[in-house]
């Protein structure tokens, strides 16, 4: 016995979204020998936009029974049958929030119209009830009302268990163990099958072959899975837009941390929320006036030649300055730390010798300023990170120059690096970030036995194990 359904809602999401409509056919595998359809009053205001596409407004609901009045109703009717809808997914999820709201239980077995029409109906440009049902020629009335598109599910479910193959089909999709009622409607199974349990990061697609969202795992097929388990509203709208899925190997969860963060920036999905913002970028710079007196200044990096040092956010890098001004006795006019001053009268840094004034030489300022760029240069570090590869023969690295992510890039075991330069080859240049910063001085901090640092163009193992030389 089947019961085909479908309902109407107020359109916020799955755990705030209240059932306005509801209608189930009894359908025995031949012919329909039951129907109920029924308002419901969701004790909540309509929106503008959702009447505007099912016609039902609260004047309609006012008077309708409440979930709870009409419970016993609904689990009685689809009693012992299975649950079909078309993305059967979302109607069940949304029926069985409202009984969880009112300390009720609902648990059906289901069946999916869209993933059986995938399945043995191929070929179509869109599985949607409304433009399937034009298709095939199938009536359908009152579109957007719940007992119109629950009597065009039950023409439609009685074509599918016709068409040639559907027995086994139908048993492959009522397997308990079978993933077909997992996997998002638009999703074909074979995709998801390629993906491998290995590190990478995934690339979830509309139908249109837009990335709408980006993840990393160290387990690619669990984590894609686990978007399908998760019921949250977020994770259920971006499922049903699901229809592809592309992915890269990492080998390691730190590469696919830094890949990640590298594709969301770059293509900005719609489901993302974290890592989207760019972060204004500072650099200190050194310049010489007219006048041969050597400056220190900081400016956006865009607008910072040659930069020194790179902040991501003003405040650090003033706090930064001031106290290499305080160390080195710079001057904060001449460290920009006060513009438009014929001397400076810095509140907090008083260690200028005068330089402002003319009272110190220009050659000794600049002695003291070239100091002071030594020492920041001398703080940034080279390194190399070593990680798996995405197989046995290859390992991976990541770069860091003057402690600014370069990139990241494999090399087969055979072939021998001596030098940073060796690496260049294999290098895939990437965008230093407030987000890969975090990354990698995380990574670093817990595990330094896999860094390398670089003297010059030598690789150099912090490791006591000599075996764990690079490469």
């Amino acid at each position: 016995m089947y019961t085909i359904v479908d309902i109407e809602t107020t359109g916020n999401g799955v755990k705030g979204n209240k059932i306005t409509e509801i209608s189930i056919f009894k359908y025995n595998g031949h012919e329909i020998i039951d129907e109920y359809t029924s308002l419901v009053n969701p004790e909540c205001e309509i929106p503008y936009f959702i009447t505007g596409l099912t016609g039902i407004d609260n004047d309609m609901v006012r008077n309708a029974p409440t979930i709870s009045e009409i419970a016993d109703v609904i689990l009685e009717f689809t009693k012992d049958s299975i649950f079909v809808a078309h993305s059967v997914n979302f109607d069940y999820n949304v029926i069985k929030n409202e009984f969880k709201n009112i300390n009720r239980e609902f648990v059906r077995k289901k069946l999916c119209t869209v993933r059986l029409s995938r399945k043995l109906l191929p070929g179509y440009n869109s599985y949607s009830l409304g433009k399937l049902c034009s298709a095939m020629g199938i009536p359908l009335t009152d579109r957007h009302r719940a007992r119109g598109d629950a009597h065009a599910t039950t023409l439609l479910f009685h074509k599918l268990l016709r068409t040639d193959g559907a027995a086994k089909v139908f048993k492959l999709f009522l397997n308990a163990r079978s993933q077909e009622l997992t996997l998002p409607p638009k999703l074909p199974k074979a995709i998801f099958e390629k993906i491998p349990a290995t590190p990478g990061i995934y690339y979830f697609k509309n139908s249109k072959g837009k990335i709408i969202y980006i993840g990393k795992a160290i387990n690619l097929k669990k984590r894609v899975l686990g978007h399908f388990y998760d019921k949250s509203t977020k994770e259920i709208q971006l499922c049903n837009e699901i229809a592809d899925i592309d992915f890269e190997l990492s080998g390691s969860d730190l590469i696919a941390l830094l890949m990640e963060s590298e594709a969301i920036k770059h293509y900005y999905p719609k489901y993302n929320r974290a890592q989207k913002r760019k972060v204004q970028q500072y650099g200190i710079f050194s310049f010489e006036d007219r006048n041969n007196i050597r400056h220190l200044a900081y400016n956006k990096l865009k607008m910072a030649p040659n930069s020194i040092y790179t902040f991501y956010n003003i405040a650090d890098c003033r706090l930064f300055l001031e106290k290499i001004c305080k160390t080195y006795k710079l001057c904060p006019k001449y460290c920009h730390l006060q513009e438009n001053v014929e001397s400076c009268s810095h509140y907090k840094i008083k260690a200028c010798d005068g330089i402002c004034r003319e009272d110190e030489d220009i050659s000794a300022y600049n002695k003291k300023v070239l100091a002071a760029i030594n020492y920041i240069k001398s703080t940034s570090k080279n390194f190399i990170i070593k990680e798996k590869g995405r197989s046995a023969e290859e390992d991976a690295f990541v770069l860091v120059n003057e402690d600014t992510y370069v990139g990241y890039g494999f090399v087969n075991k055979d072939v021998i690096i001596n030098t940073s330069e060796d690496l260049s080859a294999f290098l895939v240049a990437q965008k230093n970030t407030l987000e890969v910063q975090v990354i990698i001085k995380s990574f670093v901090e817990k595990n330094p036995e896999k860094c390398f640092e670089i003297t010059g163009s030598i690789l150099n193992s912090n490791s006591q194990n000599k075996d764990a030389l690079f490469f």
